[in-house]
């Protein structure tokens, strides 16, 4: 059962990928969703049956139950700054929401203690609760939030802390032994967020930020049809195909005979609407006759030196709990006869002939590339043509070279208008109550984007050959 064919959209279905945030982005998991799926959390299996039928952003929380460790739906307050831990709460996308500490807001002003850590000493000997005392507490079916009010009980210091200690304490014994598990939706924002944290080299270090300003600058939207080279695991086809929401074509482009990885694809949930509008198409058919045999020789060479194993499987090292059959997924009519089993549609299908001579007349509306294992210019000088005049193109390189060199020719052979190179920049900051201030720990690079617009040719441009 796919999304598009739910009638909440918001809640979780058998067979559908989720984004399983642990302990607030300290473990990030893709998996599919089913009976016999589990998860690993600290040294304890827990099912992932009760993930199915949820809401996208429910919080769990890992519980003892009769017959094994479980996830269950956290109870969260999000006045009361105790069952908080760490003064933040995930909504539904997963960003995240200050909420102000009980302790240290009163009436809209900030209470300023004159206790601090001073006079603490960390021997081993403030704790009088031992391992042995917390295992017979589990053993009774103690709860992680009842071991963690035990713990602070039999602190001798606890109360002597500052409110951002106790914090810190709180959400220190929270992470082991009550971790929670936040369920989000796996769209282009989570995806991309979750591969730049992990696995940035799979995704070609492409940001979210810069993920967004693609889209934007190449002009993404209703009844498109949007002109791709995705080298980066799938995810820019993804994020083209959401975006257009079931409407225009996404045509995937490659060099060669062999397509590239599109794995990511899989883990939007995407409608069999929407998988029904990507497509996929080698140059060599896109181009007019007129392309020389050596040129896409050239290519093929290119895209086979080019092309790491890294690249090929872009999601391997990402973790998804329970493989599913693509092709198991299906639907069943039936008739006065015998059932007849119709398979969903799957993205990525390759191209009919009638549309690529469609596409062929009128022109893509806009071009999107992202190959870091191929030469930028090579590229753009000969999809350019197969852009409608006017039409707007964005690429993206790790480095800046190759799209100066890219802008340079352009300029010289007199194939686009508006051209710039931008360089995103992104600045996360924490905000809470007398704690506001950059993040200690952020990305300052986020690659670079040539953008500009095609303009129609004329017999006097000459086209730079190097």
């Amino acid at each position: 059962m796919r999304e598009g064919n739910s009638s909440n959209g918001r809640v979780t279905w058998e067979g559908c990928s989720v984004l399983l945030d642990i302990n607030d982005g300290d473990r990030l998991v893709f998996a599919r969703l089913s009976p016999a799926a589990k998860l690993k959390i600290g040294n304890k299996n827990c099912s992932l049956q009760p993930l199915i039928g949820r809401a996208f952003g429910t919080v769990f929380q890992v519980d003892t139950a009769p017959d094994g460790p479980c996830l269950s739906p956290a109870q969260v307050n999000v006045n009361n700054a105790e069952e908080i831990g760490d003064g933040q709460v995930n909504d539904e996308l997963g960003d995240k929401v200050n909420v102000n500490s009980a302790d240290e807001v009163r009436d809209g002003a900030v209470n300023v203690e004159s206790r601090d850590n001073r006079a603490l000493v960390d021997n081993n000997t403030a704790q009088s609760l031992t391992g042995e005392d917390i295992e017979a507490m589990r053993r009774q079916g103690a709860r992680g939030n009842e071991i963690i009010e035990a713990l602070i009980a039999n602190s001798a210091t606890f109360e002597k802390k500052t409110s951002f200690s106790q914090e810190k304490y709180r959400l220190k014994k929270q992470k082991k032994y009550a971790p929670k598990v936040l369920m989000r939706r796996p769209v282009a924002r989570s995806i991309c967020e979750a591969y730049f944290k992990k696995y940035p080299s799979k995704i070609g270090f492409l940001r979210v930020d810069t993920l967004s300003l693609l889209l934007s600058m190449a002009n993404v939207s209703s009844n498109s049809d949007i002109l791709v080279v995705d080298m980066i695991g799938g995810l820019l086809t993804g994020a083209v195909a959401e975006r257009l929401g079931g409407t225009g074509f996404v045509c995937n482009s490659y060099f060669g005979q062999a397509p590239c990885s599109m794995d990511i694809v899989r883990i939007f949930n995407l409608s069999d609407e929407i998988c029904k509008r990507i497509l996929r198409s080698p140059i060599s058919d896109l181009l007019s006759p007129k392309e020389s045999s050596e040129q896409i020789l050239q290519h093929d060479v290119c895209n086979v030196e080019g092309q790491s194993s890294d690249q090929i499987s872009a999601s391997a090292s990402m973790v998804e709990i329970s493989h599913s059959s693509e092709n198991g997924i299906s639907d069943i009519v039936t008739d006065n006869t015998e059932p007849v089993i119709r398979k969903a549609p799957k993205a990525g299908e390759r191209a009919q002939k009638e549309v690529i001579d469609l596409w062929k007349e009128n022109g893509f509306s806009s071009l999107i590339v992202a190959a870091p294992e191929l030469d930028t210019w090579t590229v753009v000088k000969d999809l350019l043509p197969l852009l409608a005049n006017s039409a707007p193109f964005a690429i993206y390189h790790q480095y800046l070279q190759p799209l100066a060199t890219c802008m340079h020719n352009l300029q010289l052979g007199k194939m686009a208008i508006g051209l710039q190179i931008s360089e995103p920049w992104l600045r996360e900051y924490q905000v809470l109550p007398s704690r506001t201030h950059p993040c200690m720990q952020m990305s300052a690079f986020g690659g670079y984007i040539l953008s500009g617009t095609k303009i129609c040719s004329t017999a006097n441009s000459a086209v730079p050959t190097e």
